[in-house]
């Protein structure tokens, strides 16, 4: 899978919690850098924290959107690292098949990606993250 942050903190969480024999996980520090990224490794998940650095996880999952809108790229689940509650509207907008509130927590996470990649969206509820 491709995660897409510039914070170390939120890479070492993801990493602890998902990486195995099995399973890598990618790292880019921007969303410029997911596109090329997405082409050459072809990840079967794509994890996008909101803020990061020069193209925020918005704007990245939107433009993930419109390669596979123009057939350029395989369609592939995204999620989105949320920063609070009030994210959820352009989650929603942005059309990922899932999204966290941080703080991330492993179990949370874990759970999040399997129903991504058994092909079903994961949107938390929110009442309970705030």
């Amino acid at each position: 899978m491709l995660l897409a942050t510039d914070s170390d903190a939120v890479y070492n969480e993801v990493d602890a919690a998902l990486a195995s024999e099995e399973t890598s996980v990618w790292r880019v520090r921007a969303g410029t850098d997911v596109l090329p990224v997405i082409q050459a490794k072809e990840p079967d998940l794509v994890i996008l924290d909101l803020q990061i650095g020069n193209m925020g996880g918005i704007a990245t999952c939107l433009a993930i959107r419109q390669e596979e809108g123009f057939d350029r790229l395989m369609h592939r689940p995204v999620a989105l690292l949320l920063d609070r509650s009030a994210d959820v509207f352009v989650a929603q907008e942005a059309r990922a098949e899932g999204w966290l509130v941080k703080p991330l927590d492993p179990l949370r996470l874990r759970r999040m990606v399997l129903r991504l990649m058994d092909g079903d969206t994961h949107y938390e509820d929110v009442s309970v993250a705030s």
